[in-house]
């Protein structure tokens, strides 16, 4: 989501190459006992990252009919500044620091302790777990067009469930077949905006792109499709443990991956807004499609529906693969039961995959907006979390191997949370009472469920173990 100048000289050396010497003991350990899974590469690891965050433009055009064609484009430029790109090197110096399953839950374990790494791990599970109910629903209303039965009814039922234990069934198989499905889909799901880039050069007129109403502005909408957007960098390192040499290939694969998201948004943006005689009512989900049909022709438009219908396949993936693999890696260290542990032959944690499956039959009835909303709420809770994490960790231990390192001090590091950090407390304010409500309810369920597990645990109704090859940071139980 930004271009290269995005990023200054120096940062952009540090995300592609580890920063000293001195910084390369934890991230070049890996468990003995993982050895034996194939790793994923760095090509994998940037589409997985890109499902995690983006899948492509589609869900963007929103930000079109909330604030007009300037503020949307300069939206999604700026804001990467604001939040990705700070998130994005958070994630790649604490998941290089710590590379192993579970990811943000060990990073607020080891400042915060392990009460409040379960609470971190609770808030992201559930907020991945909501997000991926949107993606069988969403792929089903690409396809109602040319399936009306699907548009609704007891066929819609039956369609939700098949599609999701089809690709729960697909993560289960393995994170490989995973992350080069996810390159196919990632190609597939891009090229036809390259196309319609080519063809709309022609009815290009810059003027529309500096079209803006300020007395017109739907805020909380414009916020929150921009938030929704360009989010989740840190899920990617939930699966730090399963990444092939995780200390040189997580950064690069994040760098890659950002500048792959941000473009995957501008660009169509640029081509739709400025090709297109704007009506800011016309930009809702879906729009791209009618676009390319103006501009291409049935084809285009054919080609945009699939490409966004299967972008939804590769985010369910890719939201699947982190959601699970989390659970495996809090059980790794103590906070779940050891059933969570368990790997399938294929090496994906099985009980973790039935469980967010799970989740997200149950919550798939919840309408897109109210999803939307209530994702980005504990997202928020649990963002914060992780700033604590990593100042405190930067604080308590200055001189941990770092892989990967942000170059700037502690106070640097405090100061580069700040922006991000009120971007939060804006998109808290704009949530509805509802959302608040249902939000707030989860959080207080997540802090009756740990000392309900240490409870099962006392009296031995399941069993929990912490994995002997994890690197002590006082974030276990045991």
């Amino acid at each position: 989501m930004k271009q290269r100048n995005l990023l200054t000289r120096q940062t952009v050396a540090e995300m592609v190459e580890p920063s000293s010497a001195e910084y390369v003991e934890l991230g070049e350990r890996s468990s003995p006992k993982l050895d034996k899974y194939q790793k994923v590469s760095i090509i994998p690891l940037v589409f997985l990252i890109f499902y995690e965050v983006s899948g492509g433009p589609f869900g963007v055009e929103d930000s079109v009919q909330a604030a007009g064609p300037l503020l949307a484009l300069l939206g999604f430029l700026l804001v990467p500044f604001i939040w990705s790109i700070p998130e994005a090197l958070i994630t790649a110096e604490l998941g290089t620091m710590l590379p192993e399953n579970g990811g943000y839950v060990v990073w607020v374990s080891s400042a915060l302790g392990p009460y409040w790494g379960f609470q971190q791990g609770w808030m992201k599970w559930l907020s991945g777990v909501i997000d991926n109910a949107l993606y069988p629903v969403l792929f089903l209303d690409y396809l109602k067009s040319a399936i009306p039965a699907l548009e609704g009814g007891l066929p819609r039922t039956i369609a939700v469930l098949v599609l999701t234990l089809a690709l729960t069934y697909m993560s289960y198989r393995g994170l490989t077949i995973v992350g080069w499905v996810a390159i196919l889909l990632g190609v597939f799901s891009l090229l036809p905006f390259i196309f319609m880039g080519i063809v709309a050069i022609p009815k290009l007129k810059p003027s529309r792109w500096l079209m803006v109403e300020l007395g017109n502005i739907d805020w909380g909408l414009y916020l929150n499709t921009l938030f929704w957007n360009l989010n989740y960098w840190d899920s990617i390192s939930t699966l730090a443990g399963e990444v092939e040499n995780p200390s040189k290939t997580l950064p690069k694969a994040l760098f890659y991956a950002v500048i792959l998201v941000v473009f995957g948004y501008f660009f169509p943006l640029l081509i739709g807004t400025g090709a297109i005689p704007l009506d800011r009512q016309l930009w809702t989900d879906g729009y791209f499609s009618d676009i390319g049909k103006m501009l291409g022709g049935v084809w285009l438009l054919t080609w945009i529906q699939a490409a966004a219908a299967l972008s939804n396949m590769g985010m369910f993936l890719a939201e699947m693969s982190s959601d699970s693999f989390q659970l495996e890696g809090m059980a790794c260290r103590g906070m779940l039961p050891e059933l969570f542990a368990k790997r399938s032959r294929y090496g994906t944690p099985q009980v973790g995959i039935l469980f967010s499956a799970t989740g997200v039959l149950l919550l798939s009835w919840l309408s897109f907006q109210e999803i939307v909303a209530a994702e980005n709420f504990l997202y928020c809770f649990g963002m914060i979390m992780e700033f604590i994490a990593f100042v405190k960790l930067r604080i308590d231990r200055p001189a941990e191997s770092r892989p990967f390192k942000i170059p700037v001090g502690t106070a640097g590091a405090i100061l580069m949370c700040i922006p991000p950090t009120l971007l939060i407390l804006v998109v808290l304010a704009f949530a509805s009472l509802k959302v608040m409500v249902i939000s707030m309810v989860a959080v207080i369920i997540g802090l009756v469920v740990e000392p309900c597990l240490r409870y099962s645990e006392k009296n031995r109704w399941f069993r929990f173990s912490m994995n002997a090859d994890l690197h002590d940071f006082h974030s276990a139980y045991h």
